[in-house]
């Protein structure tokens, strides 16, 4: 590759690279591997050249469709484009039939676009059919029975295929029926409505209003707008494909440092990590700080069990979050970035490798970027997995070589950090928003969200849920729509009996307040937190005391041991806990729970000992009566109570920092 320069990346953004006209992209991130992705992959390839096929084969990230994986992605000429989940290595020869020798879809496996129309702007060449009904038995079969009877009928078969789907991004609402390529949709058909469908929609081109499914798809995708759309190995395919480092260009020729920051002021971005400082701040300050070297730090070491945010991104699209810190690297005037990425995390690193040598090869890393006078490279710093280490000031010191324990502040590292230089730590996910603001402004970011809480957030929402998966919704959406109208609801059609956010430091919601809005501010009051974006669902055959224990089992494990009031005060309540769920526990412990924890939120050094005792303290606000029932009945009472015992009320805690992950 040559070195590029300003004009180069002007040109690119004039005239971006057309597409192929059929290919095939298949999601390889970390769950798509272990689904079998890459055997998916190599047969695939097998079967491209053995029928020498002219279609491209595309790598790329993940969607966020967890539950489906692997997952791939088809345009072929005649056919719309659609994505599949459950592709598994053997149906690769039957996938490639289908669409390039018969040109049909396949039955089964077919995720509906949550992209739907209103309005019938093209011929109805496909009919998607689900029943999504809770009830015995799926009608499914039945309803794509009798449309290709009524399309027989009407001398219509030939020119519509009903296509049995795996998912359809709608849940409990009977029969839904989608017509492509305008993917309008239908609801709660009924075996009547079948003719009518056929007649007024797809003879007619009319909608039918009665029917239409109207309510917008909750998610907005900024974060992951890039993933599962551009092939993460490739600088070439980001630079043609997703206006590659075009926002960096435009705030490196067009914005002061200054002017750069102010757009952040404007899009009111805060950190994404958890903690919910506003990111234009942070940069300021360490601007701000008379300084010979400044360092910025991407903070990739996502330690929550059950957590995929961070790793999603980087896995899909390590460019964005690149260009992301070239940006804030620029705002601060910093010469010298890390990844601090967990070692864990494999396929993340090779990615960010990759891209940092892609970058520097063509001269977006390194001395006098693009023929400007702004110079900066950029290297990654392995964690040993240390949750701890999540919190900036154990951050940096692991960078540093020492020992991952955390430092009192102040001061902070915008002032005093990475060897002592002001340093500016952000969140994977904050970075990645970077270069979307300085492209469509701050005031567009800022037009999401709520008042104080601006912009989307990513969720991994996991658990007892139907359908796992990476979200991206904008603030001030409630639990209950997360969980239910975008992940489907309980696994197993069970209730649902709490949500709990914000990972090992955050809190236990119950379902009477899934329809909380989710903001940093509402969270909090909950006695919760947003954290990094994990979300834990439960159903009733959860105990709330086993799962406050297992989330302090963890924080205990994770602790640096620096300060007593962690070391010493998680021990303790680890104690109590386990004492209470064995039957042995007494009244006074309740007491003496809340006590040591209100002695760790205040003195414990940092986020980790502080938050520790959310799951502890929301579980005993909203789910009191369950310790109750441990200490006067032992275990076999308490879960006959759990399982039917309506949520109670305890004194709420106090809400501190968290983790800075």
């Amino acid at each position: 590759m040559k070195t590029l320069t300003r004009q180069d990346l002007a040109a690119l953004a004039a005239q971006p690279a057309a597409a192929p006209a059929e290919w095939i992209r298949v999601q390889l991130d970390t769950g798509g591997i272990a689904a079998g992705a890459e055997t998916l992959f190599t047969a695939l390839d097998h079967a491209r050249l053995e029928h020498r096929l002219p279609f491209a084969l595309q790598r790329t990230g993940s969607t966020g469709y967890a539950f489906a994986d692997p997952v791939v992605e088809v345009q072929t000429v005649g056919l719309p484009r659609v994505h599949y989940g459950h592709m598994m290595p053997e149906l690769a020869p039957q996938l490639i039939e289908s669409h390039f020798t018969h040109r049909r879809l396949l039955d089964d496996h077919v995720i509906a676009t949550r992209r739907r129309s209103l309005v019938l702007d093209a011929p109805v060449t496909h009919i998607l059919v689900r029943d999504t009904g809770n009830g015995p038995g799926s009608k499914t079969e039945f309803f794509q029975f009798s449309f290709q009877e009524e399309l027989k009928r009407r001398g219509l078969a030939d020119r519509v295929q009903v296509v049995r789907a795996f998912d359809m991004g709608i849940y409990d609402e009977g029969a839904v029926v989608q017509l492509l390529p305008s993917a309008v949709t239908y609801t709660n058909v009924l075996a009547p409505d079948v003719a009518r469908i056929i007649t007024e929609s797809i003879e007619a081109g009319k909608v039918l209003d009665d029917l239409l499914w109207k309510t917008s798809d909750k998610q907005v995708r900024i974060v992951l707008r890039h993933c599962g759309e551009v092939d993460p190995d490739s600088v070439d395919d980001y630079l043609r494909r997703a206006e590659g480092y075009q926002a960096f260009a435009r705030a490196l020729f067009e914005l002061t440092p200054e002017q750069v920051i102010a757009e952040m002021k404007v899009s009111a971005l805060r950190g994404r990590g958890g903690a919910g400082f506003p990111t234009w701040m942070k940069w300021q300050l360490t601007r701000a700080q008379p300084a010979t070297q400044r360092y910025v730090i991407c903070n990739g070491d996502e330690g929550d069990p059950g957590a995929f945010m961070d790793r999603s991104v980087l896995e899909s699209d390590p460019h964005t979050v690149l260009e992301g810190m070239l940006i804030a690297a620029y705002a601060m005037g910093s010469s010298q970035g890390y990844f601090y990425i967990r070692a864990e995390y494999p396929r993340a690193v090779e990615r960010i490798q990759r891209a940092l040598d892609q970058a520097r090869e063509i001269g977006l890393l390194g001395q006098n970027i693009l023929g400007s006078t702004f110079s900066f490279d950029a290297k990654i710093r392995l964690g040993a997995g240390a949750f701890v280490c999540g919190e900036e000031t154990a951050l940096i010191a692991s960078i540093e070589g020492k020992r991952g324990s955390p430092s009192p502040r102040p001061p902070y590292p915008s002032v005093r950090g990475l060897w002592g230089m002001p340093t500016a730590i952000n969140n994977v996910e904050t970075l990645a928003i970077v270069p979307a603001i300085l492209l469509k402004g701050g005031a567009w970011y800022a037009g999401h969200g709520t008042e104080t809480s601006k912009g989307t957030k990513v969720f991994a929402v996991t658990g007892k849920v139907r359908n796992a998966q990476l979200v991206e919704v904008p603030m001030g959406t409630t639990l209950r729509q997360i969980v239910f109208e975008v992940c489907g609801g309980v696994l197993d059609n069970k209730e649902i009996k709490a949500v709990q956010t914000g990972g090992p430091s955050g809190g236990v919601i119950p379902a009477s307040l899934l329809d909380t809005p989710v903001s940093y501010e509402t969270l909090q009051q909950l006695g919760s937190i947003m954290g990094s974006g994990g979300m834990l669902v439960m159903d009733k055959g959860d105990s709330m005391v086993e799962v406050a224990k297992f989330y302090l089992r963890f924080c205990v494990d994770e602790s640096c041991g620096k300060c007593a009031p962690c070391r010493i005060g998680g021990y303790q309540l680890l104690q109590i806990l386990d004492r209470i769920s064995r039957g042995r526990g007494n009244a006074g412990d309740l007491a003496i729970i809340h006590r040591v924890c209100h002695a760790m939120q205040k003195a414990s050094l940092c986020g980790l000992g502080q938050t520790a005792p959310n799951p502890v303290l929301s579980t005993l606000r909203y789910f009191g009566e369950e310790y109750q029932a441990f200490i006067e009945g032992g275990p076999s009472y308490a879960r006959k109570v759990s399982g039917a015992a309506k949520a109670a009320k305890a004194p709420a805690p106090a809400t501190t920092q968290e983790v800075s992950s």
